[in-house]
């Protein structure tokens, strides 16, 4: 049975432009460079899917979280998995409800099933929602599909129906579509390349790691409060990781999560020990860690220390 929806705001008009666009992120914590906030823009402006490519940990997941957010809607998320089908996706049939409902037909109606209604046990109240018909049900929503490189292909082809007409067709029941379309946002880590069929219908946008600014800018807007030094050298000590040769580079949550870290040992500035012990904030792979801990380490906290690396553009 579809569970009631919580009580929203009422949503607020979609960004007039791409400077409101960008207000609208800022407001959420959110620094996009123009580019993104452009095509961000337009996906709201045409009523198309977003599809949002790139490495992990650069922000694509946040965006859905920051339109919600700012524009009064439900957040439906869709974490995507090897596996995932129709019935975790989109919609089930109560089986024992329905096993219920004839059962006490037949004991009331003497066997026949009339009081079930012209539905009969394919009815609307039978129905549990799933996050794809959830998004098409009720009030306004952003529907995030995240990670939907995790799902198998075929997977996929559930898709179309619901990017190209806002609508899922229920073989029992019909076809439910959205009273007001969903905003939707898909990701992916590329971990395999998403069928053309998907990109088609989406307006398409590689998030790329900020550079140096930007990433100096999310933080002050993530951490303020946090000293400009230490922003300044941990944006350069991360920079120059990414520049490096490991097997997976930290992304704008590390970063956060790292100067997080730094701030709660009251740290002003970078020192070799206090980054050999705090690297499990910034990599996730031992191999990593062990590679960076202790000279390479001392040599890049030299580096960042140094004046020229410090003053960065911000």
């Amino acid at each position: 049975m579809s569970q009631p929806h919580p009580p929203l705001p009422r949503p607020l008009a979609l960004p007039a432009s791409v400077a409101e666009t960008e207000r609208l992120l800022a407001a959420g914590g959110y620094v996009a460079d123009r580019a993104l906030a452009t095509t961000v823009f337009l996906a709201l402006a045409m009523g198309r899917p977003l599809f949002l490519e790139g490495e992990p940990g650069t922000g694509k997941t946040e965006i859905a979280k920051v339109l919600a957010q700012g524009l009064g809607r439900r957040l439906v998320r869709l974490q995507c998995y090897d596996g995932l089908d129709l019935s975790a996706a989109a919609y089930e049939w109560n089986h024992a409800r329905q096993l219920m409902a004839i059962r006490l037909a037949e004991a009331a109606g003497e066997g026949r099933l009339e009081s079930l209604g012209e539905a009969g046990i394919y009815d609307r109240r039978f129905l549990q929602e799933r996050p794809l018909l959830a998004a098409l049900s009720g009030p306004p929503a952003v529907l995030l599909v995240d990670e939907l490189d995790r799902a198998d292909e075929p997977f996929e082809a559930f898709l179309l129906e619901i990017l190209a007409d806002f609508q899922i067709t229920i073989p029992e029941l019909g076809t439910v579509r959205a009273a007001t379309p969903p905003i939707v946002v898909l990701t992916s880590n590329r971990t395999r390349e998403v069928h053309d069929a998907i990109r088609r219908r989406c307006l398409y946008q590689w998030v790329d790691y900020p550079d140096a600014a930007r990433e100096r800018a999310i933080l002050a807007s993530r951490l303020p409060g946090l000293p400009e030094a230490l922003s300044a050298q941990v944006v350069a000590f991360v920079q120059a990781v990414r520049a490096g040769d490991f097997f997976k580079y930290p992304g704008v949550a590390e970063t956060i999560d790292w100067a997080a870290a730094l701030r709660a040992l009251d740290a002003r500035a970078l020192e070799p020990a206090l980054v050999d012990e705090t690297l499990g904030a910034l990599l996730k792979y031992q191999d990593d860690i062990a590679k960076l801990r202790g000279a390479e380490a001392a040599r890049l906290v030299e580096a960042v220390r140094q004046p020229a690396a410090t003053a960065l553009p911000f």
